[in-house]
């Protein structure tokens, strides 16, 4: 039963909460706002005491995994991981940009995979961009390739995306069933974007590039250290999974590891590493899920479940995936994701799966849909222009629903060979 005067609170507060972040007030405020518009909202019956605890502990055991990723990320970041993948992805000797491009997008999938895509945009995008400016190249196919299409980069691992990390539990799969069931969306959304962005960006790829973008003396080396606990981590999700161990160990013995090596080596302090862990990212998203969770259990729940259809036919895996695309570029892609899982769980797991493809992907349409996309546009200056809201919803929608379906007609596949 929908309760009006409920939601007549919790609905103005997630407008509130989601302004803030969409005008781009720094991290502090918006975490300020959706924590106390989160206990205003408890204070006055439109959340009980219960489900918003309930709801704190769920999602604070995701984002302590999220904080401890960002951490390893920044650590990599230190250790030249990220300077060290724009090299490989932009060689000075290759003389052909759509090889370049094609080598960053590949560069780009593999650390949103591993490391998120907060990490592929906060640390690959500027190092990516300084590059092909010094190249003579344009940023706008490159800088685009660490951005959103790096949100089309997440489907392959539960740590790639928070919204991933908010559906997993209520997948019921493993690490492994969980990439075995999105490694061909992936690979697919993958191939489809390169393919229309190669065409939308054909004047930019044709420009050659300048002889050097490195002196042999700023040559970076290969960081075999970090990129050794990279791999020995994401193997860690794996094992970790498979034995009923939290995915957070793996991760905070990566890095701890990088940690200790840079502390002795007074190449990084405590502070700067917890300030890495984005505290104030991690409230934002505990008071919005609260505020969140008070609009699902006033009736909005019950009448997306309906809307959501049953079954694993490729009719009901599109309407899902489209109803993720749709929420997230209203409300942004973690609102949406805590508002539909339950739903789809009721749905079964691939309707989750798909889900979470409209929330990744669907997020592409417009800045809104995603808070990574909000952080991309941010941190682009002063490496790049960032695309105007008119601009970035164009490409968008050129580019996000035909990655979409062909993404989730891949997810039937998948789910038709292993059930």
């Amino acid at each position: 039963m929908v309760d009006l005067a409920a939601l007549a609170v919790t609905v103005p507060l997630l407008v509130l909460v989601l302004a803030v972040a969409l005008r781009g007030h720094r991290a502090p405020a918006a975490a300020g706002v959706s924590v106390l518009g989160a206990a205003l909202a408890v204070l006055v019956g439109a959340i009980g005491g219960g489900p918003a605890a309930d709801e704190i502990y769920d999602v604070g055991s995701v984002l302590i995994l999220l904080s401890t990723l960002t951490i390893l990320a920044r650590l990599a970041d230190v250790e030249g991981v990220f300077a060290w993948a724009a090299k490989l992805s932009l060689p000075a000797r290759d003389r052909s940009s759509v090889a370049k491009f094609r080598r960053l997008i590949l560069v780009t999938a593999v650390t949103t995979a591993v490391l998120s895509v907060d990490a592929a945009v906060l640390l690959l995008t500027p190092v990516v961009v300084m590059t092909v400016s010094r190249m003579h190249l344009s940023t706008r196919p490159h800088g685009y390739a660490c951005g959103p299409l790096a949100n089309s980069a997440s489907l392959l691992l539960p740590v790639s995306n928070l919204t991933n990390l908010l559906a997993f539990s209520a997948t019921g799969l493993s690490v492994l069933s969980f990439t075995g069931f999105m490694a061909l969306p992936w690979l697919v959304a993958l191939v489809t974007q390169y393919a229309l962005l190669r065409r939308l960006y054909a004047a930019d790829l044709d420009i050659q590039p300048a002889e050097q973008a490195f002196t042999a003396s700023e040559q970076p080396p290969v960081p075999r250290l970090a990129i050794a606990v990279l791999a020995s981590t994401a193997v860690g999700f794996v094992v970790a999974s498979a034995i009923g161990v939290a995915l957070v160990w793996p991760v905070a013995a990566g890095a701890g590891v990088l940690a200790v090596r840079q502390l002795i080596g007074r190449r990084n302090t405590v502070g700067d590493i917890m300030e890495a862990a984005n505290l104030s990212f991690a409230l934002f998203v505990v008071g919005l899920a609260v505020i969140v969770r008070g609009i699902q259990e006033n009736g909005v729940g019950d009448l997306l479940s309906a809307a959501l259809p049953d079954g694993v036919g490729l009719v009901a895996l599109l309407a899902a995936a489209g109803i993720g695309a749709v929420l997230a570029n209203l409300v942004g892609n973690i609102a949406a994701t805590l508002v539909l899982v339950p739903a789809a769980a009721l749905a079964g797991t691939p309707a989750i799966l798909a889900l979470l493809i409209g929330v990744n992907i669907g997020a592409n349409l417009s800045y809104l849909g995603s808070h990574s996309m909000l952080v991309w546009r941010r941190i682009l200056p002063p490496y790049a222009a960032a695309p105007s809201p008119l601009e970035f919803t164009k490409i968008g929608v050129l580019t996000a629903p035909p990655t979409l379906i062909a993404a989730t007609v891949a997810l039937w596949i998948s789910v038709r060979l292993f059930g």
